[in-house]
């Protein structure tokens, strides 16, 4: 039981090209059932994690990669099939890079910076996956989405935007910080 939530965390890796080979053959039905079932399983990797004390740092590493793969190839690859506006894919894929390089930037740091998730961008991953799920939605269920794509798109900016500035400032914050908070493991806290 121990090692089920990094196995769970391992397929939802491995079906990111899956589907996003599914997207690319227009096979956006079967795209959307697999996305969705990669949902499912984050939240019962999870909930095993948690339920049964089987979280380790492994599964630290592992499933917040699995998650960002899967929401990034998705943005990348509707993006250049013309099904999310390319501003939007460069937008996310730009808030990623900027956190990821912010925590590398730390590592050789006497105090390198802990991301941990905000609520701003819990909102921003809640709504990003909305948005892909819409997107497979219509192209593989023929669902009308009656103009609400380019709202979702903004909303999805805006969250998008709002986090990235919510960790950069707090990355300066952490990286410039005079007083260390817990001396025993010199680290910085980005994130709540």
């Amino acid at each position: 039981m121990r090692r089920l939530p990094n196995l769970i965390s391992l397929g939802r890796l491995f079906a990111v090209p899956i589907i996003v080979w599914l997207i690319s053959s227009s096979e956006m039905a079967i795209a959307l059932w697999i996305f969705i079932a990669a949902g499912i399983s984050d939240a019962v990797d999870g909930f095993i994690a948690k339920r049964f004390d089987a979280a380790s740092r492994f599964g630290s590493f592992i499933d917040p990669l699995a998650d960002k793969a899967l929401l990034v190839s998705c943005f990348v690859t509707l993006g250049i099939e013309g099904q999310i506006s390319t501003w939007l894919v460069i937008l996310v894929v730009f808030r990623d890079v900027l956190i990821i390089g912010g925590v590398l930037l730390s590592l050789p740091l006497e105090r390198p910076v802990i991301v941990h998730p905000l609520f701003i961008s819990k909102l921003n991953t809640a709504l990003q996956i909305i948005l892909v799920a819409l997107v497979l939605a219509k192209g593989g269920l023929g669902m009308n989405d009656g103009q609400i794509l380019p709202i979702v798109e903004c909303v999805v900016a805006a969250t998008t935007l709002a986090s990235g500035v919510s960790y950069a400032y707090r990355y300066v914050v952490a990286a410039t910080e005079k007083d260390v908070r817990d001396s025993s493991s010199h680290t910085n806290q980005l994130g709540d």
